[in-house]
């Protein structure tokens, strides 16, 4: 299922909260409140593409409330929306990571904007654009349609079976993260690496080696040309889909 809910986190439900909530309900979201206790925000956290904060009448979540919500939002990869007084929501500002807040309300909130930015940013998220970017280069078509459908579900991915085919493609996208196959015929995977570096448009792409071999010399020959990291095909599914988003959130 998509993750297109909303959940509302609040002290307690309020007019202002439920209104909002309708609002954005209205334009065919699923929306929830939910208090902010711990095991209840955890126990309503399936298919959640954004969270609210509100804040309202003086109080604000305490600071193990918060930093759960810092936590769950970098687990999930989420963002969420504040909403309260300008000193409450410069408070949560300065607690959780800026890249976790999408925008803030200060009060007297806008209930047309709050709708419209919550839709909008739904809407995107259901398209994809806020995920992270990979571009796999291998001659093997299996194997890229393999690691594809490995990762289609958390980046959005292209493919490209030739070291040219990937050049190319550079030249009219941009791209977050390559995965590159070391041992390609006619432009290998060094080849490669050497003219992105060579390019002022591409130089700054991470990139990472794919490499069939695992022995010392040609572990040790991939690293001595300094990618970011390299990954053996024999590598598992969830063991590469872990060191990515351990790369990314390393790397933000």
């Amino acid at each position: 299922m998509a993750d297109n809910r909303m959940v509302f986190i609040g002290e307690k439900e309020s007019f202002i909260s439920r209104v909002l909530k309708e609002k954005v309900q209205d334009s065919g979201i699923e929306c929830a409140f939910v208090p902010w206790k711990i095991d209840e925000i955890n126990a309503n956290m399936n298919n959640v593409a954004l969270l609210a904060l509100f804040m309202e009448d003086g109080e604000r979540p305490g600071e193990e409330i918060i930093h759960f919500l810092a936590d769950i939002l970098e687990e999930k990869n989420l963002q969420m929306v504040l909403v309260g007084e300008q000193h409450d929501v410069q408070h949560v500002c300065e607690h959780v990571p800026e890249d976790l807040i999408y925008k803030s309300f200060p009060r007297p909130i806008d209930n047309m904007d709050f709708s419209r930015t919550c839709v909008d940013y739904i809407a995107k998220v259901a398209t994809g654009e806020f995920k992270k970017s990979i571009l796999i280069v291998d001659d093997d078509p299996q194997y890229l349609t393999m690691i594809r459908e490995w990762l289609r579900g958390s980046y959005r991915v292209t493919m490209a079976n030739s070291g040219l085919q990937a050049i190319k493609w550079l030249g009219r996208n941009k791209v977050d993260l390559i995965l590159l196959d070391h041992e390609m015929p006619v432009t290998s995977g060094p080849q490669v690496l050497e003219m992105l570096r060579s390019e002022e448009e591409t130089r700054s792409i991470p990139v990472m080696f794919l490499t069939g071999k695992g022995d010392k010399d040609s572990v040790m020959a991939v690293a001595a040309l300094r990618p970011e990291g390299y990954f053996l095909k024999g590598i598992q599914k969830g063991e590469l889909l872990e060191k990515l988003k351990e790369y990314f959130a390393l790397h933000k």
